[in-house]
């Protein structure tokens, strides 16, 4: 049985976000199933995606986009069928932190400057990232056509996800994979590295020249990788 590929999107995107992903990796046979992913809270996001992972019979290889990482890293804690974690310029918190701490460890991200705040009646703020800086923030090496339409459908990102811990990380018994981009503006560079050497990954690769949207910009490239872990497991 060939194994299903999951991917979950993170902050400021949707699932359409990986299509081109999606074609590829099913033109090299695999189920693929992009997860929805509600960007409300860590433990909830998670709790939504462990109960997909459940639904899945045979081996799986999680995907995780930027904040999809985070979720990644809680939702397949006890499914033993994950048979491997890939990082998409994502991130990997460990035990009790939250991407939040971990985009402002090192030098070199700009997405505060460009978030819009929504207040919410929950006391809560949805963020967005303002429309007319997405393109240079989010999607730099992403047709400005593409860019324009990607800003208007984003998705946002709630303050608790935002803010909140995570539990214990997967990665410290799933293999793991990295791809990030050397021109990432939402997680600096460094902090890839410092996530990729922390997990003890099986590889990992950096993109020159490319954003942080990688999965829109180089989908052959990231469809590669994940079809190059799925043969390894």
């Amino acid at each position: 049985m060939k194994p299903t590929i999951v991917l979950i999107h993170g902050a400021f995107a949707e699932s359409a976000s990986w299509n081109d992903v999606i074609r590829r990796l099913r033109a090299a046979g695999h189920p693929v199933v992009a997860a929805a992913n509600p960007l409300r809270s860590l433990s909830g996001d998670a709790a939504v995606v462990a109960d997909l992972l459940a639904s899945v019979e045979g081996p799986v290889v999680l995907v995780g986009h930027s904040y999809g990482g985070a979720v990644a890293t809680n939702a397949a804690v006890g499914h033993d069928h994950v048979k491997a974690l890939v990082y998409v310029a994502a991130f990997a918190p460990d035990l009790g932190e939250n991407i939040a701490e971990l985009s402002g460890k090192f030098p070199g991200g700009t997405l505060g400057q460009t978030l819009h705040e929504v207040p919410l009646a929950d006391g809560t703020v949805d963020l967005y990232i303002q429309q007319d800086k997405f393109h240079q923030q989010f999607a730099a090496d992403v047709p400005a056509e593409r860019a324009a339409l990607d800003a208007a459908a984003q998705r946002p990102l709630n303050t608790v996800a935002l803010n909140e811990g995570s539990g214990e990380p997967a990665w410290k018994t799933i293999p793991s994979w990295f791809i990030y981009p050397e021109l990432d503006r939402n997680i600096p560079v460094e902090a890839h590295r410092f996530m990729a050497e922390r997990a003890g990954a099986c590889a990992s690769i950096a993109l020159p020249g490319a954003s942080h949207a990688i999965a829109v910009s180089q989908p052959e490239t990231v469809a590669e990788f994940i079809l190059a872990v799925v043969d390894f497991i």
